[in-house]
């Protein structure tokens, strides 16, 4: 029997493109792992979170194993809802929706905003879980290009009236990064974030804000795009896996309340409610502020690091941005095919994410790839650009 004859027109289209997770190849033994967008692995507060795990079940005896969990699920929300208002972002209770990390979010905001005919627009490149999740509800879309300052909003006016003098559906929703971009590590400046604003009022659409890094900055905080919203437009996601520790899956979306309450409809009981249990633990007995400045500077000097061994390995023919923030640096390697160059890389014993895997048209980024600055330590850094360095060099003989 022909099983897939089963499955939806929408599932079908996206199973036509690079199955999910492909970017990421069983990497060899020892392989220094510039391609993982994970923390630092002696940053995950293993010992602290261990501790609330014993307290909670100290303090609550069976009561968090259950189906409605701990009370301390409660606590949490206060916790999220916290964070926000001392980022200009105040929300209230029935504003606010705990997901099992970012991308659960990302699927619940689909789920409810977007039909088959239904127009998305995307930063080009884009984080590519997202651009799968979209693809699973709808194959049209919007690609505006990202340069140092972010998303082109003066691009996304001209294709909006573009598309409207034309007769053509405008966009539902634009999904965005505006602050340390994946993959590129760019920020939207000020003045497009006022500029894409002023653009979803005039132009009557939703912005989806994927805000996964906004708090690790190295120098000034950017002002979310939600801060700027006075039209419930912009659907916040955020999540503790860049601030705590990602296998917490621990997220949320922030939003219009009438939103929340139908992505809670379809969210049902699909949660982790001991781990968010564990979570409100955890944060009671943490000074977060005090942690992120530790995260911030931890990841300020290793992309420091990355950025001098990329200044002192790699020929001129490379360029890349210079992130103020967040997890990565984009890179061009002019006129070479970096998904080909990957296998050489591997041999090496070292490994990226190329470019091709955060487009819609993989042509776009034959020669682009993604380094990670946070999971590696500084000395496998300066060890795998010297790697990288070599095959690239090796090319050219």
């Amino acid at each position: 029997m022909n099983v897939e004859s089963f499955l939806s027109k929408n599932i079908k289209e996206a199973l036509k493109n690079d199955p999910p997770g492909e970017w990421m190849p069983t990497l060899p033994e020892k392989c220094i792992r510039l391609s993982s967008g994970y923390p630092d692995p002696f940053l995950v507060p293993t010992e602290q979170i261990k501790e609330s795990v014993v307290s909670l079940i100290d303090m609550e005896k069976d009561l968090p194993l259950h189906y409605l969990g701990s009370p301390k699920i409660d606590k949490l929300k206060v916790h999220i809802q916290q964070m926000l208002t001392e980022r200009d972002m105040g929300v209230q209770e029935d504003e606010l929706l705990i997901t099992s990390g970012a991308s659960q979010a990302i699927d619940l905001i689909a789920r409810i905003l977007i039909d088959e005919n239904c127009v998305v627009a995307l930063e080009s490149p884009t984080y590519m879980e997202a651009l799968e999740i979209f693809q699973n509800y709808t194959s049209h879309f919007m690609s505006i290009p990202v340069d140092q300052h972010g998303l082109q909003t003066e691009k996304l006016e001209e294709m909006l009236n573009d598309r409207k003098e034309q007769g053509l559906p405008l966009p539902r929703l634009l999904y965005t990064i505006p602050t340390f971009q994946n993959p590129t590590g760019t920020t939207m400046s000020k003045e497009r974030r006022k500029h894409v604003m002023e653009l979803a009022n005039q132009y009557n659409f939703l912005i989806v804000e994927d805000d996964a890094y906004g708090e690790l900055y190295f120098d000034q905080p950017s002002i979310p795009l939600k801060a700027l919203d006075y039209e419930d437009r912009v659907l916040h996601v955020g999540s503790l896996s860049k601030v705590v520790a990602p296998g917490m899956r621990i997220g949320w979306v922030s939003a219009s309340a009438k939103l929340i309450t139908a992505m809670n409809w379809f969210k049902k009981d699909l949660d982790h409610p001991f781990s968010q249990a564990t979570m409100a633990t955890y944060l009671d007995k943490t000074d977060l502020s005090k942690r992120l400045n530790t995260l911030r500077t931890t990841y300020e000097a290793k992309c420091g690091v990355l950025l001098t061994a990329l200044e002192q390995h790699l020929p001129d023919s490379v360029s890349w941005y210079v992130p103020k923030g967040g997890y990565f640096v984009w890179v061009n390697v002019a006129g070479v095919d970096t998904s080909t160059l990957l296998t050489q890389a591997l041999n090496e014993g070292v490994s990226y994410v190329p470019g091709k895997y955060f487009y819609l048209q993989e042509q776009e980024a034959i020669s682009h790839l993604r380094l990670s600055f946070s999971y590696a330590s500084k000395e496998e850094i300066v060890e795998g650009v010297r790697k990288l360095a070599n095959v690239i060099e090796a090319l050219s003989q």
